[in-house]
């Protein structure tokens, strides 16, 4: 695929991205495109290599989750044949304007280019196939031409959800939505910044769906707003997608002050408002986070990850006086550990958008590795002042279990801090609809279906994406919501062609 040469003569040429101290004034997208030429020599780089581990997916740590086709509109894209491209696209990808901007492209990690050289830019190709085809005008609603006289209840609008959605209604079923929070999307809309996804292009898509026939309902949490049953009676399915959005806690000394608060009531209540005032008015009521404000306060931000990132990018728009991170683990490798050998995803040191921008504005990469956090300190007021921490070790097991965590005598200190985001990840769905329809769940609270199949011990209920995975990648829940729409399909018609 591509150019037979291309890998031996055109370098990586990653997505542009605006200068970091220019971003942060505002809450635009970062990133920008690169011009049609330059996109044509980075398809001409997919090697022909006869083993394109970057679209299988097979791995749990490799490959692309919703097996895109990638060598192949690599090289449509190196001959200028867009409109193809695009179909091949999304012949396996719902929402490539999604994954193409908050994917961490698992698909490079894999990319046989990467044994050698710095990997295909598969995801800066992607997205821009996909944003070329809004603007000519080619990615238009094509609702179903016969319906089936099925009803099908999706509880969530998160990737997992949409993906199902749309898959459900293209095989003609009449498919409603529900959604807890104001707005459409899930994680979408609410967990990922706007800088990072604009949320125009989530409610873009939406759009494109409601024009396809998909109904969506939103300030309705299924299990209070509504019983969960209700759902059972009225529809012929259900398809449970409502996301593992329970986080983990600190309940360290001190939790209770006001300014420790977990990531996500930060940037779903950042994104909240920003969306409120471009509108002139609120949404709704609806499941919310009141707005928290960074500016002129000294942040910390416990955990990384994704979602630690994006407190930092959110707290240097809001103006912080200062911003740190604190990492349990030893910092990663600036290349691949024996252990971690290609095809896998490379755990190396890497500086992402939210790091860059504190680096700039403060002259210092926020991170902080093996600390760990003993007790938050408040005033008389209650209110959260000062974090006291302590570096720690980890040490390797006598028995060879997992290696044991020692603190490092004298290390101890004291940092100001008026506000602290837990961004540590999340243990499992939290929504109540699980309990009042009797899914039964495993040992770590996900909703118990076996992958492939997503049917839940409940006659008719189906579960997919974090809700029933755990915490994963957007990727995943896309492949996740397609897959439960395809088995609830042949649940309800005895056999089916979706993918």
């Amino acid at each position: 695929m591509g150019k037979p040469t291309g890998f031996l003569e055109f370098d990586r040429q990653p997505f542009p991205e605006r200068p970091p101290l220019e971003r942060i004034q505002d809450w635009n997208e970062f990133h920008l495109h690169l011009t049609t030429n330059d996109l044509q020599d980075q398809g001409a780089r997919c090697m022909d290599c006869g083993i394109p581990f970057c679209h299988t997916g097979t791995m749990p740590e490799g490959g692309c989750p919703i097996n895109n086709l990638i060598p192949e509109w690599n090289d449509l894209v190196y001959q200028n044949r867009w409109r193809e491209a695009l179909d091949r696209l999304h012949a396996t990808n719902n929402f490539p304007e999604f994954t193409g901007r908050v994917c961490p492209a698992p698909c490079e990690g894999s990319c046989t280019l990467g044994l050698i050289e710095p990997p295909v830019t598969i995801k800066s190709i992607e997205c821009a196939i996909i944003d070329r085809g809004f603007e000519e005008g080619w990615v238009v609603a094509v609702p179903p031409a016969v319906r089936t006289g099925k009803k099908v209840a999706v509880v969530g609008s998160g990737p997992a959800g949409l993906a199902c959605a749309d898959q459900l209604n293209t095989a003609g079923h009449t498919v409603t939505v529900y959604e807890r929070a104001d707005r459409v999307g899930g994680l979408l809309m609410y967990g990922i910044p706007n800088m990072k996804l604009e949320k125009e292009r989530v409610e873009r898509r939406v759009d494109l769906m409601r024009a396809e026939g998909v109904t969506f309902i939103t300030n309705c949490e299924v299990g209070k707003d509504i019983p969960a049953e209700t759902l059972l009676q009225g529809n012929d399915a259900v398809v449970l997608c409502g996301g593992a959005t329970n986080p983990r806690d600190l309940p360290i000394e001190g939790r209770e002050l006001e300014g420790v608060h977990f990531a996500m009531e930060f940037l779903h209540g950042n994104t909240k408002e920003l969306l409120d005032e471009k509108y002139g008015e609120v949404q709704g009521e609806g499941f919310s986070y009141p707005y928290i404000s960074a500016e002129g306060k000294d942040v910390i931000v416990i955990g990384g990850g994704d979602t630690g990132n994006d407190c930092l990018g959110t707290s240097m728009r809001h103006g912080c006086k200062s911003v740190n991170m604190f990492e349990i683990m030893p910092k990663p490798p600036p290349e691949r550990a024996a252990s971690n050998p290609w095809p896998e995803w490379p755990n190396i040191f890497r500086v992402d958008y939210g790091h860059a921008e504190v680096d700039a504005r403060f002259g210092q990469d926020p991170r902080t590795f093996l600390i760990s956090t003993k007790k938050f300190v408040g005033d008389e007021q209650g209110k959260l002042k000062e974090l006291h921490t302590v570096m720690i070790e980890w040490v390797p097991s006598e028995n060879g279990q997992r290696p044991q965590l020692r603190e490092v005598p004298g290390t101890e200190r004291v940092w100001p801090a008026q506000l602290v985001f837990l961004s540590m990840g999340f243990l499992g769905p939290e929504n109540p609809v699980l309990e009042q329809l009797g899914v039964q769940t495993d040992a770590r609270s996900n909703a118990q279906a076996e992958y492939g199949d997503f049917a839940t011990n409940v006659p008719g209920v189906f579960a997919a994406g974090d809700m029933r995975r755990g915490q994963s990648l957007v990727v995943w829940a896309i492949n996740e919501g397609r897959g439960a729409a395809r088995e609830c399909d042949r649940y309800l018609m005895g056999e089916t062609s979706l993918p």
